[in-house]
């Protein structure tokens, strides 16, 4: 290699001058992501699909109307 000029960096994961939406997570990130994912879905699936109060939906209707 000539002088002055340096390999590329080995690929780490996520390239640092990509948009945040094109970016690759590392492998222990990506694992962390799955891991986290899957506990918060088993934590709260049961309540995020219990029906909405109707005293909530009509507080949220009323402000809506303002």
């Amino acid at each position: 290699m000539p002088k002055g000029k340096s390999s590329p960096p080995a690929d780490k994961g996520a390239d640092p001058s990509a948009p945040a939406h094109m970016k690759r997570p590392r492998k222990s990130e990506a694992a962390f992501d799955i891991w986290l994912q899957r506990g918060l879905h088993e934590m709260y699936d049961k309540v995020a699909s219990e029906p909405i109060p109707d005293e909530l939906l009509k507080l949220i209707e009323e402000d809506r109307k303002r």
